[in-house]
């Protein structure tokens, strides 16, 4: 039986390759939901390939292109992000893929949860902002969470049949395309230079926190919630190929690692696929290829922000919510030229420093604390300015 589905952030770089995979099997998947925030001409190319029962374009000015140019078809149009929070319950999906940006994927997901929707993350920030609540989520709702991000989806791949406790994991890390730049050279780094990663396509977000470490400091704090672990069972290695997606040491001391060529298909395809593998025409690894794989230590110095990550994530409480949303705000200023690549890990601190603390937080409280922060992070940017 064809596994219907619904994408959450269709047109991002996610959701695109996503769809690539379902085009590639059409025996075994269908779409059922599209969904996009802007980006609504590549919504409605991707919906008039894919025919979905409904799409919901975020952005509510742009409903009436999407209503018009699909008026022609059987597809329902919605429109709101309450529409993208609702559609997901859905009695005809059975798996929703989370691939928006950010703290807006926080509510979908949880309304997916509820409605026992099988959830194939690729959104970090839903567990990085509230890990405590989706996993008491998924364990009552008997949900299976599947991640999507790669090394994640590694580390869940080297589990599968495991019955031994893990002793610790090892996340690796590309280091970005400054791994080797010195702080004087890190002040001169351009947005442009910085959306340049040397391994992977992604959207810009997520290449930007990638530069600045974030995005490995996010992943820390995912994997905590996704596999019960304590913060001194995961550690960070920098392995510049991108081949060795990431590693579980056990007890015995044996260590097991999932390899292959960097490429997103191939933990989405999992994802949507589990518990079988099947057949891809995926481009192949070869160890002659890589002769060499190499690893370091991240340096902290230079990268600040892997450690902001990991002190939030001893502190707890809603501390890893206002890491996230200062982080998405000083990301958002960089873009958008009005702060310098390493101030955007100066004001991360600062917003950090001048935020309340929240111990044991409410899913309110979360919502309040990605608000105030937001509104706290603008603030101190116009200091910079």
């Amino acid at each position: 039986m064809k596994r219907k589905i619904a994408i959450l952030g269709s047109t991002g770089s996610i959701g695109t390759q996503a769809l690539d995979v379902i085009a590639s099997n059409p025996d075994l998947f269908d779409i059922e939901v599209l969904t996009a925030y802007n980006s609504y001409e590549i919504l409605i190319k991707q919906a008039l390939q894919f025919l979905p029962n409904a799409v919901v374009i975020g952005n509510k000015e742009n409903y009436p292109f999407v209503k018009d140019a699909l008026s022609s078809t059987d597809i329902k149009v919605y429109a709101g992000f309450d529409a993208i929070a609702q559609i997901v319950e859905m009695d005809t999906i059975d798996i929703v893929l989370t691939a928006m940006v950010g703290f807006s994927g926080l509510i979908p997901t949880i309304n997916a949860i509820k409605a026992k929707k099988t959830i194939a993350l690729a959104n970090k920030e839903t567990l990085v902002v509230a890990g405590d609540i989706i996993t008491e989520l998924s364990l009552q709702n008997n949900v299976p969470i599947i991640p999507v991000d790669s090394e994640h989806s590694a580390i869940f791949q080297c589990l599968v049949g495991e019955k031994s406790p893990i002793e610790k994991i090892i996340l690796t890390a590309s280091g970005g395309p400054f791994r080797k730049h010195t702080l004087e050279q890190l002040r001169l780094v351009t947005c442009a230079d910085a959306l340049n990663h040397p391994n992977w396509c992604m959207g810009s977000k997520v290449t930007i926190d990638s530069a600045t470490m974030m995005n490995k400091g996010l992943e820390v704090i995912e994997a905590k919630w996704l596999f019960n672990l304590k913060p001194n069972q995961i550690d960070v290695i920098i392995h510049p190929q991108s081949i060795i997606h990431s590693l579980v040491q056990f007890e015995d001391s044996s260590i097991k690692a999932q390899l292959g060529l960097p490429d997103m298909r191939l933990p989405i395809q999992y994802a949507f696929s589990f518990p079988y593998r099947i057949k891809s025409d995926f481009p192949r690894f070869s160890f002659t290829d890589y002769p060499i794989l190499a690893f370091e230590e991240p340096d902290i110095k230079r990268f600040p922000n892997l450690n902001f990550a990991r002190e939030s994530l001893i502190k707890g409480g809603n501390s890893p919510c206002i890491l996230n949303a200062a982080n998405e705000i000083a990301v958002e200023s960089f873009l958008n030229e009005k702060i310098s690549f390493l101030q955007m890990s100066e004001v991360i601190g600062v917003a950090i420093s001048r935020s309340f603390f929240i111990p044991k937080p409410s899913i309110e409280d979360y919502t309040l604390t990605d608000k105030e922060t937001r509104i706290l992070t603008k603030e101190i940017i116009k200091e910079y300015q």
